[in-house]
């Protein structure tokens, strides 16, 4: 029976309405019953007067509600007393008696009142009912293997579990651990891995989540709705750059343009010709960029500015493409139709050069294990080498055109390129399967995002897309406002959470849209010539820098004087060469 002998004494006492568990033991069992919420279902509400009355503006917040989850909430963070104070004076119980009656069974292991109290609760769903049933006998039939009483779980199994007729399934495992409890109890395994003897915490949360609402609160419902409002606050905010930690409930959540990079606070003029491409490292500590002047600077970023390192010499044509390895110890530098050097960035060393015999390379970029690098070649092939030069394999056909942007998935098992002229191929090369963007216009540039969500196609007719190529390709967004009429400018994610795209322009400014809403969101002028590339460093959400024709890069920071956060350049700083 579930009475005397399966008594557990808790080890703190609350008042029956708290909603306060007692855990018994360390170990869980997950169960997935999201399929079986009874949030559609029928029940006995609590019946209270004045359950119609209202507060709030809306007219939409009912007060009894209202008092129940305050209430839950207050019992949730420990104020015992604050919560049975305002069911006193409200009038308003947080659960109606044969609530608060049945989980003190539940916590008390009285399995058999539990089961007659769950009958009295006012469920129709004879289904959930019996879930409910089999959550509890589940735990009676483990807490009795627990104590080394096998007839007696035995007995459960067969007289109480099995009459359910339902998870057939987990009866049969339930079965198999009658064959050697101890073992199975404390370390046996199922599709969810290590099965051990829930907490009757955890017990009560799983029947939580089985009945509705209206019987039994959500656990910390009061929070869950708060940080709900807060994240409709954030995708309000087209200006959100900043952790959430700095969110504040006492006022509502808007930022201003100055949480986005719009200053210059830096100016590199190293390079003696037009800046064609740049990219920050991973980790944002460096920033690599090329140009028409056949040469590759790595740039070292400091709190107090950007920094010359290294300047690369050895390609006969200008460099139109850098990736970084996966750990930012090496880059790949590629000349126009020319060869894909391979730097070590501390020694500034050229390692290896990559190239094939009357064909030139226009694209490279890393497996994610840094082992292997691929190249788009000239004759419409993709080509993947080991690191030590050796090619591995050769993916002939129309894999990619003369433009220079290649993606390869943080998985390693996707190769993205454009393989004609208004279409971008995600070919699997394992299982030669492949997906496809189709755009109405030709495609000049494109970018993968680090979560591999989504691609960014930059197109001739002056309009940048956002492509969701999870599962179904489909098109989220379209960017516009800056100028393209000649020459190819490129686009990047960046800010917090990848939250904005930024985008060069033939009119000397770079542009920044939100990237959810599409809405431009800033204008950034200062360059003399076509913007060519932008790139928004990765760790730092208040930094991004810009390559341009007039032979510089510009690096952006927030509009105001010495910013110090998270390692953002300090305002000000102003190195016009990058020598330190």
């Amino acid at each position: 029976m579930g009475g005397g002998e399966d008594e557990e004494p808790p080890l703190k006492r609350v008042k029956l309405s708290s909603g306060q568990l007692v855990d018994i033991s360390d170990g869980t069992f997950v169960r997935d019953r999201a399929s079986c919420s009874l949030g559609d279902s029928m029940a006995r509400p609590l019946d209270l007067q004045g359950d119609d009355e209202v507060v709030g503006t809306k007219g939409v917040v009912k007060k009894v509600e209202f008092v129940r989850i305050i209430t839950e909430a207050l019992y949730s963070l420990g104020y015992n007393k604050a919560g049975a104070h305002l069911e006193e004076e409200s009038g308003i119980p947080l659960h109606s008696s044969d609530i608060n009656l049945f989980m003190q069974q539940i916590r008390d292991g009285k399995w058999d009142e539990s089961l007659t109290t769950l009958k009295k609760i006012g469920l129709v769903d004879e289904k959930i009912i019996k879930l409910a049933s089999f959550v509890i006998l589940e735990q009676k039939f483990f807490e009795l293997l627990d104590k080394e009483k096998v007839l007696d779980a035995l007995k459960t199994l067969r007289t109480e579990i099995s009459p359910l007729s339902i998870e057939n399934n987990r009866v049969h495992q339930l079965s198999s651990f009658i064959i050697s409890p101890s073992q199975q109890v404390l370390s046996g395994v199922s599709g969810q891995g290590i099965v051990r003897v829930k907490s009757r915490t955890k017990l009560l949360e799983e029947l939580q989540s089985l009945l509705p609402p209206t019987v039994m609160i959500p656990e910390k419902r009061l929070v869950h709705l708060v940080q709900q409002a807060l994240d409709l606050q954030l995708d309000a905010c087209r200006f959100h750059n900043s952790v959430v930690g700095e969110m504040s409930l006492l006022t509502d959540h808007k930022c201003g343009r100055d949480h986005i990079p719009s200053q210059t606070v830096q100016i590199l003029q190293e390079h003696s010709d037009e800046v064609w491409f740049l990219q920050f490292s991973h980790n944002g500590n460096y920033l690599a960029s090329s140009s028409a002047d056949c040469s590759v600077i790595i740039w070292e970023v400091k709190l107090d500015g950007v920094f010359l390192r290294h300047l690369f010499s050895g390609h006969q044509k200008p460099v139109s493409y850098i990736s970084w390895s996966p750990d930012d110890h090496q880059i790949l530098t590629c000349g126009v139709e020319e060869v894909v050097r391979q730097w070590d960035v501390e020694s500034g060393e050229c390692i290896r050069i990559y190239e094939k015999n009357g064909l030139g390379l226009i694209s490279c970029g890393w497996a994610p294990d840094g082992k292997r690098i691929f190249c788009g070649v000239t004759d419409k092939s993709i080509s993947m080498w080991d690191l030590e030069g050796k090619e591995l394999e050769c993916w002939k056909g129309n894999r990619t055109i003369r433009i220079s942007d290649l993606g390869i998935t943080s998985d390693g098992k996707h190769v993205v390129s454009v393989c004609k002229e208004n279409t971008i191929v995600l070919f699997e090369w394992e299982s030669r399967t492949e997906k496809v963007i189709q755009e109405d216009q030709a495609i000049t540039s494109f970018v993968l995002s680090t979560d591999n969500k989504y691609v960014l196609v930059s197109l001739w007719n002056q309009e940048i897309h956002l492509w969701d190529v999870q599962g179904t390709v489909k098109l989220i967004t379209k960017y516009k406002g800056h100028k393209r009429s000649r020459f190819v400018v490129r686009s990047c994610f960046g800010g917090l959470d990848q939250a904005f795209v930024a985008s060069g322009s033939e009119d000397s400014q770079v542009y920044i849209w939100h990237r959810g809403s599409g809405e431009l969101v800033g204008t950034l002028a200062g360059h003399s010539g076509t913007v060519n590339c932008v790139s928004w460093n990765p760790t730092n959400p208040h930094m991004l820098a810009s390559a341009s024709d007039d032979r510089s890069i510009r690096i952006w920071g927030l509009n105001r004087v010495n910013m110090n956060q998270h390692g953002t350049v300090t305002n000000g700083a102003n190195c016009c060469n990058g020598r330190s």
